[in-house]
């Protein structure tokens, strides 16, 4: 018996039962939302740990630092010229 026609049959068996003022999700519907309730805790908690780890230093930006007195806006603020002076800084700042 295909699982459609399960259902066409136990349709009106339901329909006797179900009072159209007291519908809840009921037991299953607890059940679901608790179990996404505690994914997303895992999941915050796994984010956490990671962005704990993260070590990121950012580079002073060189057209905000005062006493600028101009040049190529376009070469201060894409860092270019600090790469092609030779004065890399270590993203980790450990080393």
């Amino acid at each position: 018996m295909y699982a459609t026609q399960a259902l066409t049959q136990l349709v009106p068996l339901a329909a006797d039962e179900l009072d159209k003022n007291k519908v809840t999700p009921g037991v299953l519907g607890f059940l679901v939302f608790a179990a996404l309730a505690v994914g997303v805790w895992f999941l915050m908690k796994s984010m956490n740990r990671h962005m704990g780890r993260v070590d990121f230093e950012e580079a002073p930006d060189r057209a905000a630092q005062p006493g600028d007195t101009g040049g190529d806006p376009a070469q201060a603020s894409s860092g270019a010229g600090t790469e092609a002076a030779g004065t890399k800084t270590p993203a980790s700042g450990k080393g």
